[in-house]
């Protein structure tokens, strides 16, 4: 059975139900607790054994369970609904970015949108958290993708449009401060339990407004191909994180085709000013005191992220 983590400023904590049980470990980061697993596990059978009920989860502060620094890559365009959604047709080759860690924040921290920023999306996706190193030229099969991946994270890959497209400077435009939020558990899956990645949907609400809502079944590139893809030229670490794009549903969605058309004839200039004339009358970019849900979990319930709820602030 999945195994949820929480971590505070006091330090890591196993979640049972409302209730949470601190871990007796001296793990700082996030690589030091997958190191001293055997902590995590000493404290669940404790506590089942001693019906220790812990603290309750509510009285918590909960922080990223991913610590900083570490590595931030996240997929583009990997759910069909999205590709959809942004115009993209036939095969889509598989591709990487960057973000920075200090990107990463708490799971109920403000998302501060920055004064220069009009456009402000939100991607709910699956975090992958290696608990293995994945040297250059690994190959990642379904079947030994437990040796490589410990544990799934909620996050959300904030997005500034205006930076992201008239740039196109996708580092920049998702690595603002508090732009990937993260938990707030840190599910520690068994290996049996990998089989059920599929059944895992992903839910975001803007203002109690459904607009994400997907299962992984939608995925184009899945965890251990994207793994095995990103091996080729990329080291992983204990601790990293990758995320694993977003399904549709966004604010940004690629204009008709008869606009798009008339769009590159323009030049560069008039055609993204023209864009974002019409961007301003769409509803669902967020905005001040906007509060944004987002959770992962299977139906059944045999595996649960948590729910992350942060508020969009503007930067003052």
């Amino acid at each position: 059975m999945s195994t949820n983590v929480l971590r505070t400023a006091d330090g890591w904590w196993v979640v049972r139900d409302t209730r949470a049980v601190r871990i007796e470990t001296k793990a700082v980061t996030t690589a030091d607790l997958l190191a001293d697993l055997a902590a995590v596990r000493e404290t669940v059978r404790e506590a089942a054994a001693s019906g220790d009920t812990g603290t309750a989860v509510a009285d918590l502060v909960a922080l990223s369970p991913v610590t900083t620094p570490c590595r931030v890559i996240a997929q583009m365009v990997n759910y069909r609904s999205h590709a959809h959604d942004s115009g993209f047709t036939g095969d889509i080759p598989p591709t990487f970015f960057r973000k920075a860690s200090g990107s990463v924040s708490g799971p109920g921290e403000a998302i501060v949108r920055p004064s220069h920023v009009q456009f402000l999306d939100y991607e709910i996706e699956l975090g992958l958290v290696m608990g293995a190193p994945l040297p250059v030229g690994t190959v990642v099969t379904e079947q030994d993708l437990p040796s490589y991946v410990a544990g799934l994270v909620v996050t959300n890959d904030v997005s500034a449009r205006d930076v992201q497209l008239t740039k196109t400077q996708f580092y920049e435009s998702k690595s603002y401060p508090t732009f990937t939020p993260t938990g707030p558990f840190l599910c520690l899956l068994e290996p049996a339990e990998f089989a059920h990645l599929l059944d895992l949907r992903l839910k975001l609400s803007v203002n109690g407004d459904l607009r994400q809502d997907r299962t992984l079944a939608d995925m184009i590139v899945r965890p251990a191909q994207a793994l095995t893809l990103l091996a080729r030229f990329q080291t992983l670490d204990p601790g990293d994180l990758l995320l694993t794009g977003t399904p549709g549903g966004t604010a940004l969605k690629a204009p008709p085709k008869a606009v798009e058309k008339v769009g590159a004839l323009l030049p560069p200039a008039l055609k993204w000013k023209a864009f974002f004339r019409s961007q301003a009358r769409n509803p669902h970019y967020l905005r001040d005191g906007d509060l944004i849900t987002a959770a992962i979990a299977t139906p059944d319930g045999r595996i649960d992220l948590g729910e992350q709820r942060t508020t969009v602030t503007d930067a003052q």
